[in-house]
């Protein structure tokens, strides 16, 4: 009962540290609140749904880490309701890690970035596949617009998320986002330009 997130993440050994380093009492409260950061409210459903790629982590049999970048079109992975999201996974390098250590082991965890406004948004989950030929079940998984062929689907069911602190977070543009915020600034300048040229021509004259 309490910080979804906080119950998981926060181990024996995790708690200890905090301790060690006067941070304790302030989680501790988290843990002894009502039920809360298991259910997707409007927030993060937003944010979700504006993402085009997200990191994703699974962990081996041999108990190793192994961390995946996904990236698609705006929105590719979707919120299913408040508690489940999934997305399409199409060809890649066919090396199979993620999928091979989710075949073993289900749990996963994400961290989805919006470098512009320095907001990160942490997912711990139980994952499961989707077979490539199941049509009816990948159906809601797909991207309008984007044509590629569909190898699996991941459906994820949320146990905890957590909003991260944006410090330390270096703001970064995409190449969409830097046109838009340039294209207004270069259209102003040929008309400054154009005008300039103008006046310039009547001076000549007079």
């Amino acid at each position: 009962m309490g910080h979804k997130f906080a119950e998981i993440a926060f181990t024996k050994a995790v708690k200890q540290v905090q301790s060690e380093h006067k941070s304790r009492a302030g989680y501790a409260r988290w843990e002894n609140s009502l039920d809360v950061n298991h259910l997707l409210g409007q927030q993060e459903a937003d944010f979700i749904m504006t993402r085009d790629s997200f990191y994703m982590a699974s962990v081996s049999e041999t108990n190793w880490p192994y961390v995946q970048h996904r990236g698609g079109p705006e929105g590719f992975l979707k919120v299913i309701d408040e508690q489940t999201i999934g997305f399409a996974d199409y060809s890649g390098n066919r090396q199979y890690i993620s999928t091979g250590n989710f075949s073993n082991n289900d749990r996963v965890s994400l961290f989805l970035m919006d470098y512009p406004s320095k907001s990160r948004l942490k997912i711990l989950g139980r994952i499961s596949l989707i077979n490539g030929d199941n049509i009816k079940e990948l159906a809601p998984l797909k991207s309008k617009g984007f044509s590629a062929p569909i190898e699996r689907g991941f459906i994820i069911h949320i146990e905890g998320f957590d909003w991260n602190c944006p410090k330390y977070i270096t703001p970064r543009f995409t190449e969409t986002q830097m046109k838009n915020f340039i294209e207004p600034i270069q259209k102003e300048n040929a008309q400054l330009k154009t005008a300039l040229a103008q006046q310039a021509l009547i001076c000549k004259y007079q």
